[in-house]
Protein backbone atom coordinates (compact mmCIF):
# COMPACT_ATOMS: atom_id res chain seq x y z
CA UNK A 1 0.00 0.00 0.00
CA UNK A 2 2.81 2.37 0.58
CA UNK A 3 4.54 1.86 -2.56
CA UNK A 4 1.18 2.49 -4.19
CA UNK A 5 1.19 5.71 -2.20
CA UNK A 6 4.35 6.94 -3.40
CA UNK A 7 3.56 5.92 -6.80
CA UNK A 8 0.64 8.15 -6.76
CA UNK A 9 2.40 11.00 -5.06
CA UNK A 10 5.14 10.69 -7.64
CA UNK A 11 3.19 11.15 -10.71
CA UNK A 12 2.85 14.46 -12.44
CA UNK A 13 -0.71 15.06 -12.24
CA UNK A 14 -0.92 15.22 -8.53
CA UNK A 15 2.24 17.64 -8.24
CA UNK A 16 0.63 19.83 -11.44
CA UNK A 17 -2.30 19.70 -9.30
CA UNK A 18 -0.41 21.01 -5.90
CA UNK A 19 1.52 23.46 -7.48
CA UNK A 20 -1.97 25.06 -8.87
CA UNK A 21 -3.34 24.80 -5.41
CA UNK A 22 -0.89 26.77 -4.15
CA UNK A 23 -0.53 29.68 -6.73
CA UNK A 24 -4.27 29.38 -6.83
CA UNK A 25 -4.46 30.30 -3.01
CA UNK A 26 -2.17 33.29 -3.71
CA UNK A 27 -3.35 34.79 -6.42
CA UNK A 28 -6.30 33.87 -4.53
CA UNK A 29 -5.11 37.48 -2.42
CA UNK A 30 -4.25 39.43 -5.75
CA UNK A 31 -7.64 38.94 -7.23
CA UNK A 32 -9.34 39.63 -3.49
CA UNK A 33 -7.71 42.94 -3.23
CA UNK A 34 -7.99 43.74 -6.80
CA UNK A 35 -12.14 43.15 -6.44
CA UNK A 36 -11.94 44.84 -2.43
CA UNK A 37 -9.44 48.00 -3.21
CA UNK A 38 -10.26 49.05 -6.65
CA UNK A 39 -13.61 47.77 -8.57
CA UNK A 40 -16.19 47.87 -5.39
CA UNK A 41 -15.27 51.34 -4.60
CA UNK A 42 -15.95 52.18 -8.56
CA UNK A 43 -18.87 50.23 -8.42
CA UNK A 44 -20.29 52.22 -5.58
CA UNK A 45 -19.94 55.30 -6.76
CA UNK A 46 -21.59 54.06 -10.06
CA UNK A 47 -24.59 52.61 -8.05
CA UNK A 48 -24.88 55.17 -5.12
CA UNK A 49 -23.20 52.96 -2.33
CA UNK A 50 -26.30 50.22 -2.77
CA UNK A 51 -25.51 47.49 0.54
CA UNK A 52 -28.10 44.89 -0.48
CA UNK A 53 -26.77 42.95 2.90
CA UNK A 54 -28.95 43.97 4.92
CA UNK A 55 -32.42 43.54 3.34
CA UNK A 56 -34.23 40.64 4.87
CA UNK A 57 -38.02 39.47 5.20
CA UNK A 58 -39.12 37.67 8.74
CA UNK A 59 -41.32 34.85 8.55
CA UNK A 60 -42.46 33.85 11.78
CA UNK A 61 -39.29 33.18 14.11
CA UNK A 62 -36.84 32.73 10.46
CA UNK A 63 -35.51 35.49 9.36
CA UNK A 64 -34.30 34.69 5.80
CA UNK A 65 -31.46 37.12 4.70
CA UNK A 66 -32.02 37.70 0.59
CA UNK A 67 -29.92 40.56 0.88
CA UNK A 68 -26.49 38.92 1.71
CA UNK A 69 -27.39 36.17 -0.77
CA UNK A 70 -27.73 38.88 -3.67
CA UNK A 71 -24.88 40.84 -1.89
CA UNK A 72 -22.59 37.58 -2.68
CA UNK A 73 -23.63 36.72 -5.90
CA UNK A 74 -22.91 40.54 -7.15
CA UNK A 75 -19.27 39.89 -5.27
CA UNK A 76 -18.56 36.48 -7.31
CA UNK A 77 -19.79 38.44 -10.36
CA UNK A 78 -17.13 40.92 -9.68
CA UNK A 79 -14.49 38.81 -9.07
CA UNK A 80 -14.82 36.40 -12.48
CA UNK A 81 -15.12 39.59 -13.88
CA UNK A 82 -12.13 40.43 -12.69
CA UNK A 83 -10.32 37.01 -12.81
CA UNK A 84 -11.50 36.97 -16.87
CA UNK A 85 -9.07 40.40 -17.66
CA UNK A 86 -6.46 39.12 -15.69
CA UNK A 87 -5.96 35.92 -17.63
CA UNK A 88 -7.06 37.96 -20.59
CA UNK A 89 -4.25 40.67 -19.98
CA UNK A 90 -1.51 37.72 -19.03
CA UNK A 91 -2.24 35.84 -22.24
CA UNK A 92 -1.66 38.76 -23.82
CA UNK A 93 1.78 39.21 -22.94
CA UNK A 94 2.39 36.07 -22.57
CA UNK A 95 1.27 34.64 -25.82
CA UNK A 96 1.51 37.64 -28.48
CA UNK A 97 -0.18 36.98 -31.54
CA UNK A 98 1.85 36.71 -34.26
CA UNK A 99 0.49 37.59 -37.52
CA UNK A 100 1.41 35.26 -40.67
CA UNK A 101 1.72 36.15 -43.79
CA UNK A 102 -0.22 33.52 -46.15
CA UNK A 103 2.03 32.92 -49.16
CA UNK A 104 -0.24 33.42 -52.05
CA UNK A 105 -0.75 30.73 -53.97
CA UNK A 106 -0.64 31.05 -58.21
CA UNK A 107 -3.86 29.97 -59.21
CA UNK A 108 -3.37 27.98 -62.67
CA UNK A 109 -5.71 28.68 -65.22
CA UNK A 110 -7.80 26.46 -66.60
CA UNK A 111 -8.47 26.64 -70.52
CA UNK A 112 -12.18 27.56 -69.57
CA UNK A 113 -10.92 30.35 -67.33
CA UNK A 114 -8.79 31.89 -69.82
CA UNK A 115 -11.79 31.70 -72.46
CA UNK A 116 -14.30 33.03 -69.60
CA UNK A 117 -11.95 36.07 -68.98
CA UNK A 118 -11.36 36.70 -72.90
CA UNK A 119 -14.92 36.93 -73.49
CA UNK A 120 -14.85 39.23 -70.19
CA UNK A 121 -12.87 41.72 -71.68
CA UNK A 122 -14.65 41.34 -75.19
CA UNK A 123 -17.45 42.72 -73.48
CA UNK A 124 -15.43 45.60 -71.52
CA UNK A 125 -14.54 46.79 -75.26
Amino acid sequence: MLKEFKKFIARGNVLDMAVGVIVGGAFSAIITSLVNNIFTPIIGLILGGVDFSNLSIKFKDAEIMYGAFIQSVIDFLIVAFCLFIVVKVVNKVMHPKKEEKVPEKKIEKTPELKTLEEIRDLLKK
